[in-house]
């Protein structure tokens, strides 16, 4: 079951759309990925990495959207959420690490690319490099895994959730982010039986995904 909650949060203007090929390419990547039609490789992990580290310095000021729209929704009308760890995967720069810190007891941010958690340096106190296929944490043992425009890897998620923990999937730019997933995609994704909310805000869309009580 899926539910949609109205939009509370109007779409501003001049929504900064990426270029549509290269979107596209990526899209078509990210759900093969998380549906299993492909493979996680060393040389993807060796492409992204790099991609990322060469557009850290810039990448507050010539990528990001700086709205957070999406993820305030989320934290407001995506409860009631559970206590407990926070797992930041892609955090990225970490633009989204104070707010997540103001809702949860503790926030580790992972992400694949070592510039990009240099430049996080003053946001993220808990800062980890690591490949999300493979995350460094024990089973069952995060309330919230954030991933806030970021691959989805099924298994490990639901592997490193705690039985009451949830998915944060948040896509700044919706449908014309370059990974977006739908949340019946991600739903479809991760294994066993997941409930779901999903809401648009500002330019973005968000879900909130968990398991069904027993």
């Amino acid at each position: 079951m899926t539910a949609t909650l109205p939009r509370t949060l109007p779409s501003p203007t001049a929504k900064p759309l990426p270029p549509e090929g290269t979107a596209n390419a990526f899209r078509a990547f990210a759900r093969d990925l998380a549906a299993g039609r492909r493979a996680w490789t060393a040389a993807e992990v060796s492409f992204l990495s790099g991609l990322f580290d060469q557009l850290a310095a810039d990448w507050d000021s010539t990528q990001a959207t700086g709205r957070d729209d999406p993820l305030r929704d989320a934290l407001n009308r995506g409860g009631p959420l559970p206590n407990g760890p926070c797992l930041e995967v892609g955090s990225g720069t970490g633009q989204f690490t104070p707010l997540l810190a103001t809702a949860f007891t503790s926030v580790l941010s992972l992400d694949l690319s070592e510039q990009m958690l240099h430049q996080a340096a003053g946001r993220s106190p808990a800062r980890v490099r690591a490949d999300a296929s493979a995350l460094p944490v024990a089973d069952a043992s995060i309330a919230v895994v954030a991933a806030i425009d970021m691959l989805l890897f099924p298994t490990e998620t639901a592997r490193v959730l705690a039985p009451d923990g949830v998915l944060l999937w948040i896509n700044q730019l919706g449908q014309d982010g370059p990974l977006y997933l739908s949340a019946e995609e991600v739903k479809a994704a991760l294994p066993g039986r997941w409930t779901a909310i999903e809401a648009e805000a500002g330019w973005g869309t968000w879900a909130l995904l968990r398991r069904p009580s027993p």
